[in-house]
């Protein structure tokens, strides 16, 4: 009885020290992934919206029309701006905004007092250096004459001491003439011959140094005379004229008023016809290049266009883009009327398309949100598009043919990865 009351008892294999560790760890890892599927699911982030609250457009195959909208400005094709060229008081005001001038018309006279004071002063001073290389150049011209005159005196001494010496040779044998007479003929005589090469000499050399300085003179003469002319036009500059024919625009003097050196008084719109501006998406830059064509709708009727110049510079996310109407100027434009049309980037092709929509200004086209097939949910689902114009974007990538997206603004949805569509 007491044998059998003693016996040991066996522990379950459960609850041994190894299984039980086993267990332990086993634990601890379930644990560890059902907190870690917990933290996964409140790390996504869902938004509730109604459903009437957002556009719903389906991705579909279909032709890209590559072109970029307009809003377009009528502008003169040429315009002369009309500054002040000397300032003054205005004098008199001969011509208004919106009159047709033309070209040479008296349009404002000025009125200056030091102006016309330095003119006197700048003429006095240049005439009297005209008058003294006028005097310079006299004296080269007298001293060219003078010595001619000496050496043709010479020539001519020479010619009538040799006749006399000649025939004093003669007398002279017979005793005709006394001796004195017969030395002082043949001494004057050999003192002509001398001076004669001296004098070619000489006149050689200064008809040299006049030749020399006679170009120079008259260099100097000619650049007075146009200081002269210059120093007088600034006094013919206090009239302002019209320098071409046109439309004067936006000029508004009264008598009285003084204007500086320089100053903006007007302009004139010449009669040569209009060409257009448009500022467009800076997204275009790089696709917007000279003699790209489009279009501008002028009245019902759609009128062809060219690109002749593009302003790379961006402001406000937009840059400048200059066109010219492919042949005249439509008649029933104004000076800026604003149009709409279109420019044509590239060639249509077939594609993926989604309808454009304001949800590419806070995506960048990089994400959307699909709407699931029952249209209760929308998922954020990264893309890749490729062209797009203000109807269309060209979907390469991230989404297939008849799945609907939302095109609507996305304000808010940048950190939220499901949107929950309500009734």
């Amino acid at each position: 009885m007491t044998q059998l009351m003693d016996r040991p008892l066996s522990r379950p294999k459960w609850r041994s020290p190894r299984t039980l560790i086993v267990a332990g760890v086993l634990g601890a890892v379930g644990l560890v992934l059902l907190l870690g599927l917990g933290l996964a699911a409140g790390a996504r982030t869902s938004l509730r919206t109604p459903a009437a609250s957002v556009t719903i457009e389906t991705a579909h195959p279909g032709v890209f029309h590559d072109f970029t909208t307009l809003r377009a400005k009528v502008v003169p094709r040429d315009v002369v701006y009309l500054d002040s060229l000397e300032g003054g008081q205005v004098a008199q005001v001969l011509a208004q905004a919106g009159d047709v001038v033309q070209a040479g018309q008296p349009l404002v006279r000025f009125r200056n007092t030091e102006l016309e004071l330095e003119v006197l002063d700048r003429e006095g001073r240049l005439a009297e250096s005209i008058t003294q290389l006028q005097a310079y150049e006299k004296q080269l011209e007298d001293a060219r004459v003078e010595n001619q005159k000496q050496a043709a005196q010479i020539d001519y001494d020479i010619t009538r001491l040799s006749r006399d010496a000649h025939r004093y040779d003669t007398l002279i044998a017979k005793g005709y003439i006394p001796r004195q007479q017969y030395e002082a003929t043949h001494d004057e005589l050999d003192h002509n011959r001398r001076l004669q090469p001296l004098q070619a000499s000489m006149n050689s050399e200064e008809e040299a140094l006049r030749q020399r300085q006679l170009p120079e003179i008259k260099t100097e003469l000619a650049n007075l005379q146009a200081s002269l002319g210059v120093a007088r036009s600034k006094l013919d500059n206090l009239t302002l004229r019209a320098p071409v024919a046109g439309a004067l625009t936006d000029m508004h003097l009264n008598v009285g008023e003084i204007k500086n050196r320089g100053e903006r008084l007007g302009q004139i719109v010449p009669a040569t016809g209009f060409k257009i501006e448009a500022r467009v998406d800076e997204y275009y830059l790089d696709r917007v290049h000279i003699g790209q064509t489009g279009d501008v709708d002028v009245g019902g009727h759609p009128f062809a266009l060219r690109v002749t110049r593009v302003d790379p510079t961006v402001k406000d996310a937009t840059f400048l883009v200059e066109l010219a109407f492919e042949g005249p100027s439509p008649k029933d434009v104004l000076p800026g009327q604003q149009l709409d049309g279109r420019l044509t980037l590239g060639g249509d092709r077939n594609a993926l398309i989604l309808p454009a929509g304001a949800f590419l200004e806070r995506s960048g086209g990089d994400w959307v949100m699909v709407v699931d097939r029952g249209g209760h949910s929308a998922e954020k689902r990264r893309i890749k598009i490729g062209r797009r114009s203000a109807e269309q974007v060209e979907v390469l990538s991230g989404l297939a043919p008849g799945e609907r997206v939302i095109t609507s603004d996305y304000t808010g949805f940048e950190k939220i990865d499901r949107v929950v569509l309500t009734n």
